[in-house]
Formats: C-alpha cells, structure tokens, sequence
C-alpha cells in the first residue's frame, strides 16, 4: 500500500527530546512560518536486533539537494518516482550500504548512542537561526488535541524517518518505493566582516534503517525480494570508479563509466547492465574484466543518460542484484571534459 501521505517537512527546530520509553524516539519541535510541526524518529527497533542501522554523512552531496533549497517552509508532498526529490535508499545512491552500523538508542557515555548522534545536529541547528532542517517521511494531522510533547494546538507532524521498505510481513504494508525517510540539514555559508568565506554552506544527512528490512527489493511494491540477498555487500566485486558527465562538444555517444573490479579473478559482464536514475538501461555484454583491471565503458546515448543536473549511476548483475551505485551533484557535472571520480 505504501505510505499515505509521503514528503518533506522543512523548517526551523527550535526544540527537541531525547527519546526513551518503551518505544523511543527522538522527538522535535519544529516551526515554519505559522505553523508548528513536531519530528518523531524512530531510535529503537520493536524486532531484535534493537539497533537501528545508521549513517551520518556531514559533507552530504547529491542532485536533490537543488530541488530542496527552492522548496518553501512547511510540508510539501513529493511523488514517489525518481527525479524529485523523494528518497530511495537503493535505488538513488544516496550512499553504499556498507557504511551504515548499528547504534544503541542509549548508552552510558557522552556522544556514543543514537539519540546523542542525532541531537549533536539539532542542537547545532536551533542554535543557529539560519540552519533548516528537512524531515523525510509521512505526514500526520493535523489533529484536534494539542500535541502531547511540545504542547502546541493544533498536533501536527511527521514520522516514518527511515527506510519505508523491505520490511518484515507485519509492517510490509508500509511498503513503497522511492518513499524512504530521513533527515537533512542545512547549515549557511559563514563569511568575515569583508564577505570573505570562512566556512562554506554545509549539508548533513541522517539515514537510518531497521535490521529486519531486507535491502534486495521489488521495483513496484518495495516488498523484500529475498531476505538473504544483501546489496552493496559482495565485497563490492565490480565498482563504479568514474564517469564522464560533461563531455567537450555534444554528451550523446561521449558520455562514459569506468568499472574496477576489485577481485582476484576475471569477471564476464555478460548479463549486466548499467541504469541511469530514470531508469534507462545499457547492457554491458560483451565485455570482461581482468583481475584488478579497469574498463571503460562508452554510452552510446540510447540508454544510460548522464545528465548535467546531477543523476545517480547504478550497476546490476545478470540476476538484477545492484552491486554497486553512485550519485553526482550538478557543482559536480558543470566542469566541461573532466571526469568524476567516485572514491
């Protein structure tokens, strides 16, 4: 069924709460121009293991966040297909699964639990009347009573800040594709008395996800495909290492990808295929890697697009197992003939 009310909150916190209980989770107050909102994020699993999966990425850069800073305050909602601003944590290469860990919602110590992770960032954007925060997930209210953690009238809010798909039978209605939660910060440019940059504009993303949901999941539905198929963990066999975006002259037929494989043995790409965030499919028959070698593949236009305005790149296998993807800003394609280089 997927979630009923899907989109991005964006706004000024201006408080927040640790989460505890029996079902924690991290709450905020946030506020946009005449309305307040509050923030539920999930930090405790109901399912062992308890720990949810997390990942913090303070130098966030991706083609949505464009789409995000001409966004007005308050909730917006978003289609669930690629090419806005909707999240999908498979399928929009907002980062390689392999970095998120698990992390206790609380731990005796300073700065070592979930909910001390996040509030580091909150509380550096209350504290700074210019910072926004944009929240992920699925709209609620408003509703008739005041809200029970901030006291405000009408309650109103959004929850849902995590993965929303490959889930276990009992949530699985949740289910959707390009409908994942999360949280996003954005910090102003600081510059001294006479304009000059001291720091530049920063962009912070929070992704988090449960244990139980599978990460091998249906391109309609979001169902989990096959619990035991983990994406972006086969030692990253194949990665993709650059691209080629911005050609000199016409992008048709110059554009490229360039692919590593990182093993010991020859790996026949007969079967696999390269996707552009729109979907477009290449085919990579007819090409082999060496061990330890390197190959650059030419588009030839008609199927992967690598657009100017920053896109994702994703790589599947001959079963349609993703094995590795990428994703490139617009700052990151304006450069004319240079190639981007994924680390």
């Amino acid at each position: 069924m997927s979630l009923k009310s899907y989109g991005v909150l964006k706004g000024r916190p201006i408080n927040a709460r640790l989460g505890a209980g029996d079902s924690p989770h991290y709450q905020i107050h946030l506020i946009d121009d005449d309305t307040d909102y509050r923030i539920a994020i999930n930090v405790k699993s109901k399912l062992e293991p308890s720990s949810l999966l997390y990942l913090l990425d303070d130098d966030y850069d991706h083609s949505m966040l464009a789409s995000l800073s001409d966004l007005p305050l308050g909730f917006k909602t978003l289609d669930n297909r690629p090419g806005t601003a909707a999240m999908d944590y498979i399928r929009g290469n907002h980062f390689e699964r392999q970095r998120m860990k698990p992390l206790p919602h609380s731990i005796p110590g300073p700065d070592n639990d979930l909910n001390e992770k996040i509030h580091a960032y909150v509380q550096r954007a209350i504290e700074d009347e210019q910072a926004l925060l944009y929240a992920f997930g699925e709209r609620w209210g408003p509703e008739t009573k005041k809200d029970k953690h901030f006291g405000f009238l009408p309650g109103n809010g959004i929850h849902d800040i995590h993965m929303n798909q490959g889930n276990t039978s009992k949530w699985s209605s949740d289910d959707g594709v390009w409908q994942d939660g999360g949280l996003i910060f954005q910090f102003p440019r600081i510059a001294d008395e006479n304009g000059v940059e001291v720091w530049p504009e920063q962009w912070v993303a929070i992704f988090l996800a449960f244990q139980s949901q599978a990460w091998h999941t249906d391109d309609q539905t979001g169902h989990k495909i096959d619990d035991n198929i983990i994406v972006e963990t086969k030692d990253n066999s194949i990665r993709i290492i650059a691209a080629l975006v911005n050609p000199a002259g016409s992008d048709p037929g110059h554009e490229t990808v360039t692919l590593l494989n990182t093993t010991p043995t020859p790996i026949d790409l007969n079967g696999w295929s390269l996707l552009d965030k729109n979907k477009n499919r290449s085919s990579l028959n007819g090409n082999k890697i060496e061990p330890g070698d390197s190959i650059r593949i030419q588009l030839d236009g008609k199927g992967v697009q690598l657009g100017n305005k920053g896109g994702a790149i994703s790589l599947l296998d001959q079963n349609g197992n993703k094995i590795h993807g990428v994703s490139y800003s617009k700052k990151q394609a304006k450069r004319t003939a240079w190639s981007i280089v994924f680390l």
